[in-house]
């Protein structure tokens, strides 16, 4: 029996390493806080931000300084 590969539609490891070299080029050079708040803000602003800000541990009361 021979095994014929499927062409690929979406390459999943190479948007990974492309998602990947831009955080890099976004966060290169920034102090710990600074990508706290980089991913915080992502994290608020991205599709589930909706959902993030919903969770228990996303309230402000229960965030902790980096550091």
């Amino acid at each position: 029996m021979s095994k014929r590969k499927a062409k690929k539609e979406f390459d999943c490891v190479a948007f990974k390493r492309q998602v990947q070299g831009k955080v890099y080029q976004e966060t290169k050079g920034l102090s710990l806080e600074e990508q706290v708040a980089y991913f915080r803000k992502k994290a608020n602003s991205g599709p589930l931000g909706k959902w993030w800000k919903r969770l228990p541990s996303a309230a402000p009361s229960h965030r902790r300084k980096a550091g």
